[in-house]
């Protein structure tokens, strides 16, 4: 599977997840969203670019309750909860977000 962007092919696996991390761009970020009918604000970038900081960190890209700690120490209680996170997005957190960062499928996503 490929997405495209600008002339561009990107290699993904079934899921929609890039093959190669290091071809991620905020480009590439707002064309899933966008195909994905979401468009992405202050919110959802604070989530990409703390899984982004995250995975260079741990070199895995975290799940739910792993990322909602992280979002926890690095945004505060507010935004450090299920619920927030299923409205940046509705197609889970940890899956959806992790996608539109560029990284991996993370462990335990079904």
């Amino acid at each position: 599977m490929t997405l495209e962007l600008d002339g561009k092919m990107y290699p993904t696996d079934p899921e929609g997840f890039l093959v190669d991390p290091e071809e991620w761009s905020e480009d590439l970020a707002r064309k899933m969203a966008e195909d994905d009918r979401c468009e992405l604000g202050p919110d959802h970038w604070q989530a990409i670019y703390i899984l982004r900081e995250y995975y260079a960190q741990y070199a895995i890209a975290p799940p739910i309750r792993i990322l909602i700690r992280h979002m926890g120490k690095k945004l505060g209680r507010e935004k450090a909860n299920s619920p927030y996170l299923y409205e940046l997005f509705p197609h889970g957190p940890a899956k959806q977000a992790c996608r539109y960062a560029g990284l991996p499928k993370p462990t335990g996503c079904i």
